[in-house]
This record gives structure tokens, sequence and C-alpha cells, in this order.
């Protein structure tokens, strides 16, 4: 992040405008809705600006002369003349005051996003000085898709606050009881067609409803989500996934579960790493299950994220078996599982008419460096095998369906970190790929895909993780 978004109060404070043409003219407009006592200084300025800095402001039809600054809350610098527009970012920045050159954010201590205003709610959005165009395209699109009305939501949510924290004393439970009260699109809606007594109606209605269950069980009720959260790329995570991931309060992740998909939990979640990867766990599964009753019985809303589906390879079962021993509410959101995700992304369907009719997920995982399997079931040539976990025993594992009677010539592929931008996948038969891993060298998380289907690869692989 290469600038912290905030909103600047600057309701009746004095800000210094260097410019008067069109450009500063535009800046002037955000400010003055902003409220800003406007100071411009400018030899020549446009109609417009003299309208909305007089009586409230003060203007200048002067040069910039390295004056001093003192007293402006902020400054502006928006003349075509990029000297005069550094020579004003240097002094204010040198006294330590807030200023923004119009397109030219090496010069910018702070640079102004493109707006959606909806007052109260506003949606700023920055391309960090990148690319205003794309900015604004964005805001475009938000613009068609949150009508104006969408402020007397805002606004009837902020009128509502000192009730609710007068009947609902805990942070946690009013936090939930907002959540709860906007989960309900009816209310909305109401608020949005300006039917302002049904909003109440339905308000004070969920606020009992808070208050009843407060009052008869103060301490919070907690619940545990165990949700899959995919292969590896964020996109391809679920709406009830991330719905949920938002409403968390504490977030357990495993390995598999990248920095992109963090990012879409709360900001103020607690997150606790329990990856676990080969001679190396952060957290036995003993201490995860017990994790999430402890912070499920403290009224916590616990994610649990997995990567992939919780179903397959995931241990989901065990977790919500204690669960449930327990009395404690959850739910399973299921993910694409890595054998799905890896497969469509290296072009390689796990069935096709004329290769394969059947696919089989197995787990590579060895133990004491066996892996105890009934190879002979996965002899078929039109069955797709498909091994998780399986880098550490490659070898192993081709050399025993190679020993059981399946062609060295069979083709498979290692598809490395699927989904990511840095997927890779290689491909080779049973008889050469521990040659080709050998050479390649990939790393964790790898899955393993075996069968004639592999032959598309090269064929249908539509992938570039470079896009």
């Amino acid at each position: 992040m290469d600038y912290l978004p905030v909103c600047f109060q600057l309701n009746e404070q004095p800000v210094l405008l260097v410019g008067g043409g069109v450009i500063a003219t535009r800046k002037a407009r955000l400010l003055h809705r902003a409220g800003a006592q406007l100071h411009v200084l400018a030899p020549l300025i446009t109609d417009e600006l003299v309208s909305m800095a007089g009586g409230v402001g003060k203007l200048e039809y002067e040069t910039w002369d390295e004056r001093s600054l003192a007293g402006f809350r902020a400054v502006i610098a928006a003349t075509p003349d990029r000297a005069v527009n550094a020579s004003v970012s240097a002094r204010a920045q040198a006294q330590n005051i807030p200023v923004n050159v119009v397109d030219d954010p090496a010069l910018c201590s702070f640079i102004i996003p493109a707006i959606v205003d909806r007052n109260p709610l506003l949606v700023g959005i920055s391309s960090s000085g990148a690319s205003p165009v794309l900015a604004r395209r964005l805001r475009s699109d938000i613009e068609s898709r949150y009508p104006s009305s969408y402020g007397d939501v805002a606004r009837f949510m902020g009128e509502q606050r000192e009730q609710v924290a007068l009947i609902l004393s805990e942070e946690d439970q009013r936090r939930q009881f907002w959540e709860r009260l906007l989960d309900d699109t009816e209310i909305i809606a109401t608020l949005l067609r300006g039917e302002r007594e049904s909003a109440d109606g339905i308000f004070q209605s969920t606020l009992d409803s808070a208050a009843s269950i407060a009052e008869k069980d103060p301490s919070l009720r907690g619940a545990v989500y165990l949700i899959g959260a995919g292969p590896g790329d964020p996109d391809l995570m679920t709406f009830k996934a991330l719905r949920l991931l938002q409403r968390a309060d504490v977030v357990l992740y495993d390995r598999l579960v990248g920095p992109g998909i963090l990012e879409m939990a709360r900001r103020d979640a607690q997150r606790i790493y329990v990856g676990k990867q080969r001679s190396e766990h952060a957290m036995p599964q003993t201490d995860i299950n017990t994790a999430l009753l402890r912070l499920a019985k403290e009224g916590k809303r616990v994610a649990r994220l997995k990567g992939g589906d919780p179903f397959i390879f995931g241990r989901g079962g065990e977790e919500i078996a204690e669960l449930l021993a327990e009395g404690v509410d959850f739910e399973v959101v299921p993910g694409i599982t890595a054998a799905s995700g890896a497969a469509c992304y290296a072009g390689i369907p796990l069935t096709h008419r004329d290769y394969a009719q059947s696919v089989r997920f197995i787990t590579g995982h060895t133990k004491d460096h066996r892996l105890d399997l009934p190879w002979d079931q996965f002899l078929n040539p039109t069955e797709t095998l498909v091994f998780y976990m399986g880098l550490a025993g490659l070898h192993i594992i081709s050399q025993a369906l190679i020993d059981h009677g399946r062609s060295p010539e069979t083709p498979i592929a290692v598809v490395e970190k699927a989904t990511l931008p840095n997927q890779r996948v290689i491909t080779a038969t049973l008889a050469s790929i521990n040659q080709r891993v050998a050479e390649e060298k990939p790393e964790a998380p790898t899955l393993l895909i075996i069968g004639d289907v592999v032959r598309l690869h090269s064929e249908l692989n539509w992938y570039s993780p470079s896009a």
C-alpha cells in the first residue's frame, strides 16, 4: 500500500489553492463541498473560483512568492508551471503542511482520490497516482451501482447509534446487531424508497430481538465458519465465503491460504497461523480443534480458512465433529478443491470422452517414507489419478504404479502453485518424471495429475501466469 487512505476534516478550515485556472477550479469544487475556507493565489482566477472563494475565503491576484504557509491546514498547487508547483510543495513540506500537486505524485504528501459522494457515505478510489483514468472508471462503475439515496441509509444508521449503544453495552453485541440489520435487504430497500416509518419499524423489531437475546444470555454466542478458500487465486472464493470471512472476529488460516485472501478479512480481525507442512507443524490438529472451541465459547466468530475444500483432505470432518460434540454453531462453505483448480488452470481436463471417464483423488502424503495404498486399483488407463501432497513421495508413486502394471509411458503433470501468478506445469512420463523434477526443482504446494488427459495440456493450456 503506497498511501494510507484517510478522510480529512476541512470544514471551516483555511486551505491555500495556488492556481486559478480550470484545473484549480476542479480541485476547488471538492474543497468547497467539504466546507473549506478557500484562499486562492493566482494572477488570473476563473469566475467560478471567485464565486466559491468569495465571502468565506480570500482572493489574491498575485503570483507565488515563497511566502510562509503558517496557519493553513492544507495546500493545493494547481499551476501549469512545474517549477512553481515544486516550490510550493517544498515550502509546504518544510513546514509539515499536507500538500497536493495536481498530476504530479512525486511532489505530493497526500493525493485526492476519485470520490463517490453519497454523503455521509464516501468512497475514495486511488491508483496511487499511477492511473487517475482507471480510478475514475471504477468510480463510474460504483456510481452506477449505488444510487444517491444510499446516503439516506448511512444517515439513518448514524441516527440510531446512540440508542443501540444504550441497549447493547458490549461492542461485539453492537457489531453483530448492525451486521444482522444490514443483512436484512428489506430495510435497505425500504430506506432507498424513502419509507422512513417502515424502516423505523424494522429497525426497532431487530433491536428488540437483539436486546431480548442479550438479556437472557449476556455472553455472546460464537460460531465457527469452515471456509474453503480455494486453490490460491482470491477470485475463486465464493460470495458466501467472502461474506462470512468479513464477519469473523478471528481467522485461523493454513499455509495454502495466500495474503490476497487474508486481505479480504476485516482489518481488525485477529489472525492466527495454524499451517502444517512436512516435518513442520505450527499448531497440531488437536490444538486447532481446542482453539476453535475456546474462541467460539468466548463469543467469537471464527473463520477457519482452509486451502481448497474443507472436506477433501482438509480434515474438516474432524473439526466439525468436535464442534457438534460441544454444541458450537458452525457453517461449512465448500471451496474449489486443488485438483479442480490446478487442472483447469493447467488446461488438463480431469475427465474427457476420449481419454478418461473417471477421476480418483488420492493422498500422496508419506509416513515413515512409506505410502501404503491399494496400487492394484490405480491401473485403469481411462481413469485420471490426482495425488495431493505428492511431491515428496513422487519417486514412490511413480515406481509403485509402474511396478503394479501401469505403463511407464503414462503422462504425468506436476502443477506447482496452481492458479497463482507463479504457477508452473511440469509434464513428463512416469518413467521420466523424477529426472524432470530433479532438474526443475518445483516447490510445494504441488499437485500430481496422472493419465492420458495430461496429453491435452499443450493443446488446451490457456492460463498465462504473468497476465
